[in-house]
């Protein structure tokens, strides 16, 4: 099976890092490796990989392609294992992209206990707060806050109820004085974060009675990172506007405090996406299972 020897090459190549070591992992001289990896670049019309003589690198079309020979390779070592052990055992990569404070503090640990459950999945994480384009990076999912701005992505809920909640360190809040309102936010220093280009300083709440109270909030310090807005809260600074999974643990400890309990925050669903739904493969469902059971659910 040339072609499937082909695309072993292939993927091994960008996980070793170098043409040569996966050359050697799969048994064949360096020349036979170069010509399998050309045939497949003939084969599909583009450039797949860019080589020098020192390093490698993937081309957009190389990206885009390492995706589908990953689920293809995947989904035939999986019906390959049942076949020889008569067992369903779920094999597989899985790149996961999640949001940088969510990622660190509550999916890192659910991520480990989902390994061990699977040994044989290998996990690549992506740690980021921006919306990674699910179509062209190497990314088989995304984790996401918020609704999906492109409704052609498959969306899988992981916590549909949850919410912004507004908090501050005890500390803070003993030298800044009660925040009884949304509107006493004008006295306050806000902890913000960027969406996309725009600092998010349009803070939103519900009061029980179900009015709606938009608040514009300034501060002395903005990130594009969620785990700092949090650490800045935690040190006392101000108060932040964050999802309660993020800060849940956090209220738990005693760490921070809810500020303006009886108005609700902004809802914050989170979310499993995926490009399309080839892409569900055992590995993603069993994952978006476990999530679903290891995630705290806020109630409606």
């Amino acid at each position: 099976m040339k072609a499937l020897l082909d695309l072993q090459l292939f993927a091994m190549t960008v996980e070793a890092g170098s043409l040569t070591a996966a050359a050697r992992r799969l048994g064949l001289t360096p020349a036979a490796a170069s010509l399998a990896i050309k045939r497949l670049e003939a084969e599909l019309g583009v450039p797949l990989l860019l080589r020098t003589t020192r390093r490698q690198r993937l081309t957009p079309q190389g990206e885009r392609f390492l995706v589908s020979a990953r689920q293809a390779l995947d989904a035939l070592a999986e019906a390959r294992a049942c076949l020889q052990s008569g067992q369903v055992e779920v094999l597989g990569h899985l790149q996961v992209s999640v949001p940088s404070d969510l990622g660190r503090h509550v999916l890192r640990p659910a991520l480990d206990d989902f390994l061990a459950r699977h040994p044989q999945i290998r996990l690549r994480l992506h740690l980021s707060d921006r919306l990674a384009d699910v179509f062209g990076q190497p990314v088989d999912v995304l984790i996401r806050y918020g609704a999906p701005t492109d409704s052609s992505l498959v969306c899988l809920p992981l916590a549909p109820h949850n919410r912004r909640v507004l908090v501050a360190a005890p500390d803070y809040l003993r030298r800044q004085g009660p925040i009884e309102h949304p509107r006493d936010l004008a006295h306050c220093n806000a902890l913000c974060y960027t969406r996309g280009d725009a600092v998010y300083d349009t803070w939103i709440f519900t009061s029980p009675q179900g009015e709606i109270e938009r608040v514009e909030v300034r501060g002395d310090r903005v990130a594009d990172d969620g785990e700092v807005v949090r650490a800045w809260a935690l040190a006392g600074l101000g108060v932040a506007y964050k999802s309660r999974l993020d800060v849940e643990q956090d209220l738990q400890a005693g760490r921070l405090v809810a500020v303006c309990p009886l108005w609700q925050g902004e809802p914050t669903p989170l979310n499993l996406l995926c490009a399309d739904r080839r892409q569900l493969s055992p590995a993603v469902r069993l994952l978006h299972a476990h999530l679903l059971q290891a995630l705290p659910q806020p109630s409606p």
